[in-house]
């Protein structure tokens, strides 16, 4: 028997996953089998599936915002049954012992082996229209007023409009329900009613009026506005001469989204209570058919964002090292993991003909999009200086100089940059306000490499310093951001320089990828739980 996931991603697509080997986690982690980096609702390991015996099942690891079965929280590893729905984030996914379409969801069609019989009645709005048509011309009865307007109203809101479009297609069938001369239809924004639609002109509508249908959330019906006490004494009223009005709310469950109003100049008909009832019933179905396509523009704006951001990230990625360089005399690795789709880190290698090797590390306060450009002008002024870095108190000072002209105000960037000849072991460094980098030695020892000077962007005029060190055969220097070092668990306990000193120890003699797998590790196991508050960059230079 097959088995496999329905899942309804955040963008709202389709996917079916077929469950036929073991583990399976999902989280916004690249280290999860199943990724969703853009669903800000997960956390990075978040759930993950299991078989066990014949059967699978789920278990929550630790997330944030929880994992539900049937929308019941996940407490416990749980034997999942056929059409089980697991939700977290923004995930939606159907369990399935069984191979069945995707967009079948939880639902199941069966065939039917016989034709309907004269007991079925089927028709469409399309087609209570026209029925209603038929039965006038050939003098049958017909739907009251109110139901044939009801019935024009479900069939014009059905169609898929913009929503600018929406709106005068409102008035005009609330105008034509109750027989209005003149109308206007309102949107709040904010604590201001914004015209988004009106049939006639010159609208003085008076506050009383206004204040009942937006703060006690009730429709009002003025017979004749000439003889009514509460206005007949009115500017509103008298300068238009209306006689009849009538006024309802947009209301979207318990939430007030403007307003319609409608009235009469001419004494011919007055609106009845059955006329305030209709617009009332109409006027609630025309603000949720307002909502629906509100929150359709809003989704549609969101998944233009999450396709920009996701190719944004593809591009900064692809800024970023595919692989460190061979260099003879050294064993070379870096890592990035932005919090977001981009981020504000920076790592790079730079190999020189005479065998000597750069380290550059960056880290831009913030996070997300604006972090991203800024590490983007960082890139490209590093790409052009460390052909020729020469002295690098010097070569700092000119990246400083050039990220002061263009850094904006509340943002700054911390900076760290070396050069490494593997031959000789000797290690020329700058720092620019950065976490100082770890130096390991082959024997356990462990030394921070401190000094430096000021962080890029604040002070156009800042004192730096050329500072060396040596590595011997088997030593090794650990550049970080402090996304490593300050990633928080549950508990908001910081992962820290001390267990970061730890790990590199108790790793000094792997390779220097298994040394950046081995560290990762350790702060993924312990952040279990928490979000990814901050990019993790790391990168590891090992003299052989």
């Amino acid at each position: 028997m097959s088995r496999e996931l329905l899942i309804q991603c955040p963008d709202g697509q389709m996917k079916t996953v077929p469950l036929t080997g073991g583990r399976l986690s999902i989280g916004r982690s690249s280290a999860a089998e199943l990724c969703f980096p853009e669903d800000a609702g997960l956390s990075r390991q978040h759930f993950a599936f299991e078989p066990e015996g014949e059967d699978w099942t789920v278990q929550d690891l630790g997330s944030k915002n929880g994992t539900f079965v049937n929308n019941i929280p996940l407490k416990a590893r749980l034997i999942l049954k056929p059409g089980d729905r697991v939700t977290a984030g923004h995930l939606v996914i159907v369990y399935s012992p069984d191979a069945v379409d995707p967009a079948a969801g939880v639902v199941v069609f069966e065939g039917e082996t016989s034709s309907p019989t004269t007991s079925t009645v089927v028709t469409s709005l399309e087609g209570a229209l026209s029925n209603q048509t038929m039965a006038i011309e050939r003098g049958g009865p017909k739907a009251s007023a109110p139901m044939q307007a009801l019935i024009r109203a479900g069939l014009e809101l059905s169609e898929n409009r913009p929503l600018n479009e929406l709106f005068p297609v409102i008035l005009d069938l609330s105008i034509q329900a109750v027989n209005a001369q003149r109308g206007v239809l309102m949107i709040l924004d904010g604590d201001q009613l914004i015209p988004r639609a009106h049939k006639g002109d010159g609208f003085r509508i008076s506050t009383a009026v206004r204040d009942k249908v937006l703060k006690e959330r009730s429709s009002i019906l003025v017979r004749d506005a000439q003889l009514d006490d509460a206005f007949k004494g009115r500017m509103s009223i008298v300068e238009q001469k209306v006689h009849t009005m009538m006024a309802a709310p947009l209301q979207n469950k318990d939430r007030i989204i403007g307003l319609i109003y409608l009235d009469s100049p001419f004494i011919l008909r007055e609106f009845t209570k059955d006329d305030l009832n209709l617009l009332t019933v109409m006027a609630n179905i025309a603000a949720a058919r307002i909502e629906n396509a509100r929150l359709a523009e809003v989704e549609q704006a969101e998944r233009i964002m999450a396709r920009d951001l996701s190719q944004a990230g593809v591009i900064q990625s692809g800024m970023l090292p595919d692989k460190a360089p061979d260099v003879p005399g050294a064993d070379l690795a870096g890592f990035n993991m932005a919090c977001r789709t981009v981020g504000g880190d920076y790592y790079d290698f730079f190999k020189y003909p005479d065998g000597r090797v750069a380290l550059a590390l960056g880290d831009v306060s913030g996070k997300g999009m604006p972090a991203s450009l800024i590490m983007m002008q960082l890139h490209a002024r590093v790409q052009v200086l460390a052909e020729d870095p020469g002295n690098l108190a010097q070569f700092m000072t000119r990246i400083n100089k050039a990220t002061c002209a263009k850094c904006p105000s509340n943002r700054f960037i911390t900076f760290f940059f070396s050069v490494l000849n593997a031959a000789t072991g000797e290690l020329a460094y700058a720092n620019a306000g950065h976490n100082p980098p770890i130096l390991v030695r082959a024997n356990g020892d462990a030394e921070m490499l401190e000094g430096g000077g000021p962080v890029l962007g604040i002070l156009p005029i800042a004192p730096y310093s050329e500072m060396h060190a040596h590595l011997d055969r088997g030593d090794m220097i650990a550049i970080y951001s402090d996304g490593v070092t300050e990633a928080n668990n549950v508990a908001y306990d910081e992962f820290d320089e001390e267990r970061l000193i730890e790990v590199l120890k108790a790793n000094r003699h792997e390779p220097a990828d298994v040394i950046v797998q081995a560290v990762i590790k350790a702060v993924t196991d312990f952040a279990a739980g928490a979000p990814q508050a901050d990019d993790i960059t790391l990168l590891i230079a090992k003299r052989l």
